[in-house]
């Protein structure tokens, strides 16, 4: 198993290029899931799990790893299943998400897999129960992998706060606005309200989508509406790395080929906290990138990009 993630640090020439490595793995029965390889740090055989009191009752216990302590969440039982029994015979897959790192309780591992994200479509609508937890899915040698909304499960484990400190300075913030709009793009619905909610005490004007397709769709119809760039009536876009049929990453590199959108300022918005660099971002021209979720750091980032205009 510890060979499966020899090659994860060369795996960034996937940048801008839509497209992705997903680690397959399942939880209960046959039904594969996937998570995104950059946000994976190891996979290990599950080792004894400590009971602690008072714990959330998605988190099967602490984990001493490496001199680091984690949480352990069961994501079969996090999603509405039942709880993975005989966790010694099990995998933890060590991750990074929103600043933390968290180690989920797997049935079983199987292989990485290479796919464009136009290939991964959001879940269909209506759905309920445990496809409530879904983000995306995708089909690999004719089955249904379903990827996870990690996010949703974390933020009903330990929900992040949305208000913006008084200390931070957002005076200028509508003011170098006007009555333009922010974009915000992002396929968990958990992280779009999360920014919502951080920025609609500013009394900003905002418009959510979904993914990357939308948001460029979005912007080019703007744009054809403006006299010279999209930035008459779009400020600024934030927007998600992972997100179904097109990432962030694909998403600013399209914009900026465009020269009216070339100049709309871009904050990349992202789960994927300490993994990517600068370079990364700089290569596909964003202005500025984020790990989820911190509403002083957006609000700055929000007023810093705004005001340079």
């Amino acid at each position: 198993m510890a060979g499966i993630l020899d090659s994860v640090n060369q795996r960034t020439q996937l940048v801008g290029q839509n497209r992705l490595e997903l680690l397959l793995f399942r939880l209960q029965g046959r039904q594969r899931f996937g998570i995104n390889v950059f946000k994976v740090r190891e996979v290990l055989q599950c080792p004894p799990l400590t009971a602690i009191p008072k714990r959330n009752k998605y988190v099967r216990g602490i984990a001493h790893i490496r001199g680091q302590t984690i949480s352990v969440i069961d994501l079969s039982l996090a999603t509405g299943g039942r709880a993975i029994e005989n966790t010694k015979d099990c995998f933890i897959i060590i991750a990074e998400y929103n600043r933390s790192v968290q180690g989920f309780l797997v049935q079983s591992v199987e292989r990485i897999i290479n796919i464009n994200w136009a290939s991964i479509m959001p879940p269909p609508k209506g759905t309920g129960g445990k496809q409530s937890y879904l983000t995306a899915i995708t089909e690999i040698d004719k089955e249904l992998v379903e990827i996870i909304d990690v996010e949703k499960i974390l933020e009903e484990i330990s929900p992040s706060p949305t208000t913006i400190s008084s200390a931070v300075s957002t005076s200028s913030i509508s003011e170098d606005l006007g009555d333009r709009l922010i974009l915000i793009a992002d396929d968990s619905a958990v992280a779009r309200n999360q920014v919502k909610r951080a920025l609609e005490g500013l009394g900003v004007q905002m418009h959510l989508v979904n993914n990357g397709r939308e948001a460029l769709n979005y912007l080019q119809e703007t744009a054809a509406a403006c006299q010279n760039s999209v930035t008459d009536k779009v400020g600024l876009l934030i927007s998600d790395i992972e997100m179904p049929e097109m990432d962030g990453y694909t998403l600013t590199a399209e914009i900026r080929l465009d020269p009216k959108l070339k100049p709309l300022h871009v904050i990349l918005h992202t789960s994927l906290s300490g993994v990517f660099n600068q370079q990364m971002v700089q290569k596909v021209g964003a202005d500025d990138f984020i790990a989820k979720f911190n509403p002083d750091e957006l609000a700055e980032s929000v007023r810093k990009w705004l005001h340079t205009d």
